[in-house]
């Protein structure tokens, strides 16, 4: 298990998300959005565990989330779930937009898709997206 200073992992961080800081994991940890810190011989460290956790916070917080909504969302659950929020990360990034095509459906539904997906199968998407935004599921 890798351990980490609060330094670290904000180093780490902002090479994903450059607004995280160490001033942001620490309010984090105070406010009990991050799990307790862990015992490392006598100094308390970060884990990967809590590396998943603010990538996971990061993610619902790009969501629209409040910090509220997501301690909620993440008390109790599962560290793969936690993971599988913070693996998400990455659709949310700048580079990530601008290398895909977003196809805007209507003011609440967006679709981002590859540059490799055929002009074919984007009309299809879009008209499939609204169809079942109409109500109806049948081809």
């Amino acid at each position: 298990m890798n351990t980490y200073t609060g330094k670290q992992l904000a180093d780490l961080l902002q090479r994903e998300e450059p607004d995280m800081n160490l001033r942001t994991i620490r309010y984090y940890t105070q406010i009990g959005l991050l799990p307790p810190l862990e015992l490392s011989g006598n100094k308390r460290v970060y884990t990967n565990r809590h590396l998943e956790y603010l990538r996971a916070i990061l993610t619902l917080s790009k969501s629209g989330e409040s910090l509220a909504d997501i301690q909620e969302k993440l008390a109790g659950l599962p560290a793969e779930e936690v993971a599988k929020i913070g693996d998400r990360l990455r659709f949310y990034q700048t580079e990530h937009i601008f290398r895909n095509e977003t196809l805007v459906i209507n003011e609440d539904v967006m679709l981002t898709v590859s540059p490799r997906i055929s002009a074919e199968l984007k009309s299809e998407l879009v008209e499939t997206v609204n169809r079942l935004l109409k109500g109806g599921n049948t081809p």
